[in-house]
């Protein structure tokens, strides 16, 4: 399953640094450590891994700005390593783009476990049902090929869950999804997280493709069920 991916480890205890080190390199992945954040984003851009495991709490930065300054340029997942056992700290962290989350204490097969389900999910590419989707006249474009989002011809940065959550929900407009068959649908079946991941995750889209989150035209809160897509594909008929 490794196949040799890189993957950056970052965290300033050097212990839990050599340990996951050794567990991840057994497991077949190539493996760069740091043990700060501006080491951190200099080996991500050096070696350009295909996932990153990331302490929050690190000795020059918070951690949440180096995922941060990594989402500004990449898509690649980041799993979180965190003491706080709060959900509202664990929310917030996903909602600047990380992936997934592992809360201190863990042993190191877990974080096996969960870098290969990360990434599993990461590449299990849904089928596309054309190159690209375009909706209301062309102002939010999804680039199946690309595997991009564009608002007004400009390229937007969505995490690689996003991206699957509204392309799904893109492919079935009509369709009005529970928070359950997002996970399933669009993030798998090995999907471990809250329910309200997915109101998290449809928040972060909101402020990004919407003219005014707040009165989103794309992406519909259906009450009592979930979401669906209101974006409008067919623009071949002007009005008048």
């Amino acid at each position: 399953m490794a196949q040799g991916k890189t993957i950056l480890v970052v965290d300033d205890e050097f212990k839990i640094v050599d340990v996951l080190k050794s567990y991840l390199e057994k497991a077949g992945y190539v493996v760069v450590c740091a043990g700060s954040g501006s080491e951190a984003i200099k080996m991500f851009d050096k070696h350009s891994p295909a996932l990153v495991v990331l302490d929050l709490m690190l000795p020059d930065m918070a951690g949440e700005d180096v995922c941060r300054a990594i989402r500004q340029k990449s898509r690649a997942p980041i799993i979180m390593l965190t003491a706080k056992i709060e959900e509202e700290s664990i929310l917030k962290g996903l909602e600047i783009g990380a992936d997934d989350y592992v809360t201190k204490p863990f042993s190191p097969r877990q974080i096996v476990a969960r870098v290969n389900a990360v990434l599993r999910r990461a590449s299990a590419e849904v089928l596309p049902v054309a190159d690209e989707l375009s909706f209301n006249g062309g102002e939010l474009v999804i680039d199946n090929l690309r595997h991009e989002v564009r608002k007004n011809g400009k390229k937007v940065p969505l995490t690689p869950n996003e991206f699957k959550i509204l392309f799904t929900l893109a492919k079935y407009p009509t369709k009005a999804f529970t928070r359950d068959e997002i996970i399933t649908m669009a993030l798998g079946y090995g999907f471990e997280g809250y329910d309200r991941v997915i109101d998290t995750h449809i928040k972060n889209l909101r402020q990004k493709i919407e003219n005014d989150p707040k009165s989103p035209e794309y992406i519909l809160t259906v009450h009592g069920v979930g979401y669906k897509f209101g974006g409008t594909e067919r623009e071949d008929e002007p009005e008048g």
